[in-house]
Protein backbone atom coordinates (compact mmCIF):
# COMPACT_ATOMS: atom_id res chain seq x y z
CA UNK A 1 0.00 0.00 0.00
CA UNK A 2 1.58 3.54 -0.90
CA UNK A 3 0.00 6.64 1.27
CA UNK A 4 0.61 10.33 1.15
CA UNK A 5 0.08 11.52 4.23
CA UNK A 6 -0.96 15.52 4.35
CA UNK A 7 -0.45 17.01 8.47
CA UNK A 8 1.55 20.29 9.25
CA UNK A 9 2.36 19.11 12.62
CA UNK A 10 6.29 17.58 11.51
CA UNK A 11 6.76 15.55 14.93
CA UNK A 12 3.24 13.82 13.67
CA UNK A 13 3.78 13.67 10.18
CA UNK A 14 7.74 12.28 10.75
CA UNK A 15 5.95 9.70 13.33
CA UNK A 16 3.34 8.27 11.17
CA UNK A 17 5.56 7.98 8.46
CA UNK A 18 8.30 6.26 10.70
CA UNK A 19 5.26 3.99 12.03
CA UNK A 20 3.78 3.42 8.69
CA UNK A 21 7.16 1.36 7.03
CA UNK A 22 7.51 -0.27 9.90
CA UNK A 23 4.38 -1.93 8.91
CA UNK A 24 5.31 -2.46 5.26
CA UNK A 25 3.24 1.05 4.11
CA UNK A 26 5.15 3.16 2.11
CA UNK A 27 4.83 7.24 2.42
CA UNK A 28 4.65 7.92 -1.17
CA UNK A 29 4.70 11.88 0.19
CA UNK A 30 3.91 14.11 2.83
CA UNK A 31 2.48 17.42 2.59
CA UNK A 32 1.88 20.31 5.05
CA UNK A 33 -1.49 21.89 2.79
CA UNK A 34 -4.42 21.07 0.69
CA UNK A 35 -2.57 22.32 -2.67
CA UNK A 36 0.33 20.28 -1.90
CA UNK A 37 -2.44 17.16 -0.96
CA UNK A 38 -4.08 17.45 -4.54
CA UNK A 39 -0.72 17.92 -6.39
CA UNK A 40 0.98 14.86 -4.59
CA UNK A 41 -2.34 12.75 -5.35
CA UNK A 42 -1.45 13.44 -9.08
CA UNK A 43 1.99 13.11 -8.59
CA UNK A 44 1.81 9.75 -7.06
CA UNK A 45 -1.17 7.79 -7.33
CA UNK A 46 -1.54 7.13 -3.88
CA UNK A 47 -3.62 4.05 -2.49
CA UNK A 48 -4.82 5.80 0.26
CA UNK A 49 -4.86 9.68 2.04
CA UNK A 50 -4.40 10.05 5.32
CA UNK A 51 -5.71 13.53 5.82
CA UNK A 52 -5.52 16.33 9.10
CA UNK A 53 -8.77 18.19 8.56
CA UNK A 54 -7.53 21.56 9.81
CA UNK A 55 -4.44 22.76 7.88
CA UNK A 56 -2.55 26.13 6.96
CA UNK A 57 -3.46 28.63 6.34
CA UNK A 58 -6.63 29.46 8.10
CA UNK A 59 -6.09 25.74 10.28
CA UNK A 60 -9.79 25.05 9.79
CA UNK A 61 -11.04 22.96 6.94
CA UNK A 62 -8.64 22.71 4.86
CA UNK A 63 -7.14 19.59 4.67
CA UNK A 64 -11.60 18.19 4.59
CA UNK A 65 -11.95 20.40 1.60
CA UNK A 66 -9.10 19.04 -0.55
CA UNK A 67 -10.47 15.66 0.21
CA UNK A 68 -13.56 16.25 -1.25
CA UNK A 69 -11.70 18.05 -4.15
CA UNK A 70 -9.96 14.95 -4.75
CA UNK A 71 -12.35 12.54 -4.01
CA UNK A 72 -14.89 14.04 -6.34
CA UNK A 73 -11.74 13.47 -9.53
CA UNK A 74 -11.07 10.55 -7.99
CA UNK A 75 -14.27 8.70 -6.66
CA UNK A 76 -13.32 6.39 -4.40
CA UNK A 77 -10.24 7.26 -3.22
CA UNK A 78 -9.83 6.35 -0.05
CA UNK A 79 -9.06 8.69 2.47
CA UNK A 80 -8.69 8.27 6.47
CA UNK A 81 -9.26 11.64 8.11
CA UNK A 82 -7.53 12.70 11.56
CA UNK A 83 -9.01 15.37 13.87
CA UNK A 84 -8.12 16.79 16.79
CA UNK A 85 -11.93 17.48 18.04
CA UNK A 86 -15.26 15.95 17.20
CA UNK A 87 -16.90 17.32 14.23
CA UNK A 88 -19.69 15.47 12.41
CA UNK A 89 -19.95 17.67 9.52
CA UNK A 90 -16.72 16.35 7.70
CA UNK A 91 -17.44 12.90 8.59
CA UNK A 92 -20.81 12.89 6.99
CA UNK A 93 -19.71 15.26 3.71
CA UNK A 94 -16.73 12.17 3.08
CA UNK A 95 -19.45 9.89 3.58
CA UNK A 96 -22.17 11.50 1.44
CA UNK A 97 -21.31 10.20 -1.85
CA UNK A 98 -21.81 6.41 -0.59
CA UNK A 99 -18.61 5.11 -1.88
CA UNK A 100 -17.60 4.35 1.16
CA UNK A 101 -13.71 3.68 1.62
CA UNK A 102 -13.50 7.26 4.72
CA UNK A 103 -12.44 6.98 7.73
CA UNK A 104 -12.55 9.41 10.58
CA UNK A 105 -10.93 8.62 13.47
CA UNK A 106 -9.05 11.37 16.67
CA UNK A 107 -5.73 11.95 16.31
CA UNK A 108 -5.31 10.24 19.73
CA UNK A 109 -5.90 6.89 18.22
CA UNK A 110 -2.69 7.16 16.14
CA UNK A 111 -0.67 5.97 19.56
CA UNK A 112 -3.16 2.97 19.34
CA UNK A 113 -0.80 1.81 16.46
CA UNK A 114 -2.77 -1.58 16.29
CA UNK A 115 -5.92 0.15 16.06
CA UNK A 116 -4.52 2.80 13.59
CA UNK A 117 -3.13 0.39 11.55
CA UNK A 118 -5.87 -1.76 11.53
CA UNK A 119 -8.69 1.32 10.35
CA UNK A 120 -6.19 2.31 7.41
CA UNK A 121 -6.62 -1.40 5.81
CA UNK A 122 -9.90 -1.40 6.74
CA UNK A 123 -10.56 2.46 4.68
CA UNK A 124 -8.08 1.17 2.35
CA UNK A 125 -10.04 -2.10 1.03
CA UNK A 126 -13.13 -0.21 0.97
CA UNK A 127 -14.62 0.26 4.47
CA UNK A 128 -16.26 3.06 6.54
CA UNK A 129 -14.31 3.71 9.89
CA UNK A 130 -15.78 5.84 12.35
CA UNK A 131 -13.36 6.64 15.85
CA UNK A 132 -15.22 4.92 18.72
CA UNK A 133 -15.06 8.82 20.36
CA UNK A 134 -16.51 10.30 17.79
CA UNK A 135 -19.78 7.52 18.01
CA UNK A 136 -19.62 7.93 21.68
CA UNK A 137 -20.16 11.78 21.51
CA UNK A 138 -22.29 11.85 18.77
CA UNK A 139 -24.85 9.71 20.29
CA UNK A 140 -25.23 12.06 23.45
CA UNK A 141 -26.89 14.33 20.75
CA UNK A 142 -30.32 13.13 20.56
CA UNK A 143 -32.67 13.69 17.92
CA UNK A 144 -35.13 12.26 15.74
CA UNK A 145 -35.61 9.62 12.89
CA UNK A 146 -35.35 6.61 11.48
CA UNK A 147 -32.42 5.35 14.18
CA UNK A 148 -34.86 6.30 16.85
CA UNK A 149 -36.95 2.87 15.55
CA UNK A 150 -33.77 0.41 16.35
CA UNK A 151 -33.66 -2.04 19.38
CA UNK A 152 -30.93 -1.27 21.57
CA UNK A 153 -28.77 -4.26 20.10
CA UNK A 154 -29.77 -2.61 16.63
CA UNK A 155 -27.74 0.59 17.69
CA UNK A 156 -25.02 -1.36 19.01
CA UNK A 157 -24.63 -3.45 16.25
CA UNK A 158 -25.42 -0.16 14.05
CA UNK A 159 -22.50 1.60 16.17
CA UNK A 160 -19.78 -1.40 15.64
CA UNK A 161 -20.65 -0.72 11.86
CA UNK A 162 -20.26 2.77 11.87
CA UNK A 163 -16.70 1.61 13.33
CA UNK A 164 -16.08 -0.22 10.23
CA UNK A 165 -16.23 -3.47 11.79
CA UNK A 166 -17.79 -7.11 9.58
CA UNK A 167 -20.30 -8.99 11.25
CA UNK A 168 -17.91 -11.48 12.35
CA UNK A 169 -16.39 -9.25 14.70
CA UNK A 170 -19.34 -7.56 15.40
CA UNK A 171 -20.33 -10.81 17.12
CA UNK A 172 -17.36 -11.68 18.69
CA UNK A 173 -17.52 -8.17 20.27
CA UNK A 174 -21.51 -8.71 21.27
CA UNK A 175 -21.36 -12.09 21.53
CA UNK A 176 -23.59 -13.05 19.94
CA UNK A 177 -24.22 -15.74 16.44
CA UNK A 178 -23.08 -14.38 13.08
CA UNK A 179 -26.46 -15.60 11.97
CA UNK A 180 -27.81 -13.19 15.13
CA UNK A 181 -25.77 -10.45 13.57
CA UNK A 182 -26.47 -11.14 10.20
CA UNK A 183 -30.73 -10.56 11.28
CA UNK A 184 -29.83 -7.62 12.88
CA UNK A 185 -27.93 -6.37 10.07
CA UNK A 186 -31.27 -7.46 8.03
CA UNK A 187 -33.58 -5.21 10.33
CA UNK A 188 -31.19 -1.92 10.00
CA UNK A 189 -31.41 -2.09 6.50
CA UNK A 190 -35.12 -2.65 6.41
CA UNK A 191 -36.04 -0.18 9.61
CA UNK A 192 -34.02 2.92 7.53
CA UNK A 193 -35.24 2.14 4.33
CA UNK A 194 -32.26 0.64 2.30
CA UNK A 195 -33.54 -1.42 -0.18
CA UNK A 196 -31.32 -4.35 -1.25
CA UNK A 197 -30.76 -3.12 -4.32
CA UNK A 198 -28.21 -0.99 -2.83
CA UNK A 199 -26.09 -3.75 -2.21
CA UNK A 200 -22.17 -3.50 -0.15
CA UNK A 201 -22.87 0.28 -0.04
CA UNK A 202 -26.24 -0.02 2.28
CA UNK A 203 -23.61 -0.26 5.02
CA UNK A 204 -22.24 3.36 4.45
CA UNK A 205 -25.69 4.97 3.73
CA UNK A 206 -26.83 3.23 7.39
CA UNK A 207 -23.86 4.70 8.80
CA UNK A 208 -24.71 8.27 7.04
CA UNK A 209 -28.26 7.74 8.25
CA UNK A 210 -26.69 6.82 11.96
CA UNK A 211 -24.77 10.48 12.04
CA UNK A 212 -27.83 12.33 10.33
CA UNK A 213 -29.51 11.14 13.38
CA UNK A 214 -27.67 12.63 16.15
Amino acid sequence: MRVVIAEDNVLLSAGLELLLKTKGIEVAAVVTDGPGLVGAVEAHRPDALIVDVRLPPSFRDEGIRAALEIRAAHPGLPVLVLSQYVERVYARELLSDGRGAVGYLLKDRVSRVGEFVDGLRRVAAGGTVMDPEVIAQLLTGGGTSAVDALTGREREVLTLMAQGLGNTDIGRRLFITDNAVHKHVGNIFAKLGLPPAEGGHRRVLAVLAYLDSV
